[in-house]
This record gives C-alpha cells, sequence and structure tokens, in this order.
C-alpha cells in the first residue's frame, strides 16, 4: 500500500472534515461581523430578509435540474411550522447580534444544543441519562457565569440571543421528524420559502432601501452565510463529531479577534469562562449524540449542533441525488 493511499482516507475525513469546520466558523464569525456593520443603516430585521433572499439562490442549481419534484410533499403544516419557528429564531438572533459583543453572541449560541437535548426528551422521547444530564447542567452554568443575573444588568441582547436558542432548538425537532420521510432538498427548500415572506412582513415597518454599499454588503451576508452553513453540514457529514466539533469553538475566538479589532469590544473574563463551559458541554452531547446514532440507539436526523438560525443548504451530492 502506498503512502498517497494510506494518507487517501484521512485527506477526504477527518482533516477534510476539520478544515470544513475551520471555514464554517470563519465565515459564520464574518457574516455575523458584516450584520453589526450593515446594521447602522438598515433594520437587523431587514437584513434577515436580504439573508434568506440572497440565500435562496444557492437552490437554484437544484429546480434548474429537476424542475419543482422536490417541493412534492404531504408534511405542509410542519413544513409551515418549521418556516415559522425559523424565522422567529433568526429574527432574534439578528436583532440581538446588533446590539451584544460578538464574543457573547458566539458564547451564547452554543446553548442551542442544550436546548434541544432537553427537548427530544420531552417532545421525541430520546432517553437522555446521566452524563448527558451533567453536561447539560454544566452548560446552562455557563449562561449563566456570562450573565450573572442579580450580578450586573441582563441586557436585551443576550437575552435575545438564549430565546433565539430556545425557538431555534424546537424548529429542530420538527426538522428532526421531517427528516424521516423528507429530502434534504425539500427541507432546504421549504424553509427559505416561508422565510422570505415572514421576514418581509416583520422587515416592512422599518423598511428603508439600502444604499448600494449597503446592498453589496447583503449580498455579502447571503453567500458567505450559504458558504459557513454548507461547509458545516459538509463537515459533519465526512467526518466524526468527535473530530470537527472541537474546531467550533474557534467561533469564539473569531469573534473577539474581529470584535475587538472592528468595534473595540473586549470580551470579560466570565465571557471565555461561561463560553468555554458551554462549548464544552454542547460538545460533549454532540459527540455522544453521534456515537449513539451510529450504534442505533438514537433515531437519525439533523445534528443538535446546528446552532445557525438559517436554513441549511443541501450539499452537492444530496442536490444531485434526492428530491
Amino acid at each position: 500500500m502506498s503512502v498517497r493511499s494510506s494518507l487517501s482516507p484521512l485527506l477526504t475525513g477527518s482533516l477534510a472534515g476539520v478544515l470544513m469546520m475551520a471555514v464554517a466558523a470563519a465565515a459564520f464569525s464574518m457574516m455575523h461581523a458584516a450584520i453589526r456593520h450593515v446594521s447602522v443603516e438598515v433594520h437587523p430585521f431587514e437584513i434577515a430578509f436580504f439573508r434568506v433572499f440572497f440565500g435562496f439562490f444557492a437552490l437554484a442549481p437544484v429546480f434548474m435540474r429537476q424542475g419543482w419534484t422536490p417541493l412534492r410533499t404531504t408534511k405542509m403544516k410542519l413544513f409551515a411550522a418549521r418556516g415559522g419557528l425559523n424565522a422567529c429564531a433568526m429574527l432574534m438572533f439578528f436583532y440581538g447580534l446588533s446590539i451584544t459583543p460578538l464574543a457573547t453572541v458566539a458564547a451564547l449560541g452554543f446553548t442551542a444544543p442544550l436546548f434541544a437535548t432537553v427537548l427530544a426528551m420531552l417532545v421525541l422521547g430520546e432517553t437522555v441519562r446521566l452524563r448527558r444530564w451533567t453536561a447539560i447542567a454544566i452548560g446552562f452554568a455557563g449562561a449563566m457565569v456570562i450573565l450573572r443575573p442579580g450580578v450586573i444588568e441582563v441586557g436585551l441582547g443576550p437575552m435575545l440571543i438564549l430565546g433565539s436558542s430556545v425557538v431555534w432548538s424546537v424548529a429542530l425537532m420538527v426538522i428532526k421528524v421531517l427528516t424521516r420521510t423528507e429530502s434534504s432538498v425539500a427541507i432546504t427548500a421549504y424553509a427559505s420559502i416561508f422565510l422570505s415572506p415572514i421576514a418581509l412582513v416583520a422587515a416592512l415597518p422599518f423598511w428603508t432601501w439600502p444604499s448600494l454599499e449597503s446592498l453589496a454588503w447583503l449580498f455579502a451576508i447571503g453567500i458567505v452565510g450559504t458558504i459557513a452553513q454548507t461547509a458545516m453540514n459538509q463537515s459533519l457529514k465526512i467526518a466524526d463529531a468527535s473530530a470537527v466539533l472541537p474546531v467550533d469553538f474557534s467561533k469564539l475566538l473569531w469573534a473577539a479577534a474581529i470584535g475587538y479589532t472592528l468595534f473595540g469590544e473586549v470580551p470579560d473574563m466570565w465571557t471565555w469562562i461561561g463560553g468555554a463551559m458551554i462549548f464544552s458541554s454542547s460538545t460533549y452531547i454532540g459527540v455522544r449524540e453521534a456515537r449513539l446514532k451510529r450504534e442505533g440507539k438514537l433515531a437519525a436526523g439533523p445534528p443538535s449542533t446546528a446552532v445557525d438560525r438559517e436554513p441549511p443548504v443541501p450539499s452537492p451530492r444530496a442536490m444531485g441525488k434526492e428530491g
């Protein structure tokens, strides 16, 4: 066996997955910084609409190749429920992002898997044993370390980020049900179809036509967000969760660096400590869920580690095969 052939699985599996997760973390952080920058001129709800609108163009190759076949479904009510939940989470997240330090957003964003795990037990009947309960407790304790209620005033922004995580975790439950019968293309397409009008209605009371410069930023947000989501999805598809999830912590590093460089934000010690606690617990839960799925002890579905509030983008492989 040649050296090249022996390294091939590593290059196409774990290493490629780690690199893609690193790209996703950097791209998400850049998108968040762009949202913060353009929110000075454009309301966050309007930014959310353009994010979905421009991101929808990523689906064009699917419909050019397969026509409207991927949209055939008998689960329209579930798709509508997922769209409404996703829109609510996205609007809360974008508004919270516009008024919250980037590092705090990144740290609190890691709480989504914690809420999703609790809801999976309550709604889907999944068994959560002592080790995952311990991880959940540590994660929520980390959130309290960051917020420190009773010690400092808890601002609207962090509460919106946490609220977004709660709503997104409910949306994840709907997505898990949909994945049992629906293709990833259909789930992605209907997310955008329902998100766009809801985001538009929310944005209309605050609507101002963006300048050409802001429009360019909005287009970049849509493209970078699509790249980030695709890279994260593909990372989780081709590599083990235990290999790629630790790289997601670089979101906090990127957020701290960008926040300091562009906005003069300096994360305090509590943000780092709480962020590390939340991330460690959510990563353990993600790795544990992946292991249980491989062993057939947990129903397959989207990873609860997907903390992004935007509609996922199907991989090129899914575009070619599903529908």
